[in-house]
């Protein structure tokens, strides 16, 4: 149903309907319908069409909408709900969900890029997070995880990436608010207790 009500399938629609009404108009000898119906039908149909081929579907969102919508509209939310609402819509003319992203951290094949599949929602502690599940294809796990430190802070202030292994080629990455129980890189060390 979601494929159906995709914007390209949406024009390719109209465009195939106007283009009947007018075929028929046509034949039935209603130049007034028939004229407007072909001149406006097949230009639509065609440009439907080449929306088509270049779709790429929403990932599979995992977390109902109506959960989480507290934390998700915290200030502090604010990057991962931006990143939430790029992956969870309809993109045209891309191989894959976060491409650029991707690409600036270098964890992009051109031949075959990581695919994002779902995201979900998660309360860490209080705080919003996202877990992205990724089929990382050609860009090995180790450069993944290689690159754990950067993903966090890429995608936003204060948050820090956790990676997990979720089978054969696949990869969980959970962003997460960084707690005040998690230490961060520019802490200084603790003093020991003076006696």
């Amino acid at each position: 149903m979601q494929a159906f009500l995709s914007p390209g399938s949406l024009v390719t629609v109209a465009g195939a309907v106007l283009t009947v009404i007018g075929s028929v108009a046509y034949v039935t000898d209603s130049p007034n319908i028939s004229l407007a119906g072909v001149f406006y039908g097949v230009p639509i149909l065609l440009g439907g069409l080449a929306l088509k081929s270049s779709e790429l579907p929403p990932a599979e969102r995992l977390t109902p909408a109506a959960q989480l919508r507290e934390l998700r509209q915290l200030p502090e939310s604010e990057p991962l709900r931006k990143l939430l609402a790029d992956v969870t819509r309809w993109r045209y003319g891309q191989k894959a969900h976060l491409e650029s992203s991707l690409e600036a951290l270098k964890l992009w094949d051109e031949d075959s890029p990581p695919q994002l599949l779902a995201v979900e929602e998660l309360n860490h502690g209080g705080g919003y997070g996202l877990r992205l599940t990724i089929d990382y294809q050609g860009v090995p796990f180790q450069r993944w995880q290689d690159r754990q430190d950067r993903l966090g802070r890429f995608f936003g202030p204060g948050l820090s990436a956790d990676l997990q292994q979720a089978g054969p080629g696949r990869l969980q990455l959970s962003l997460l608010p960084a707690t005040s129980s998690d230490p961060s890189p520019s802490d200084p060390p603790l003093a020991a207790p003076v006696p």
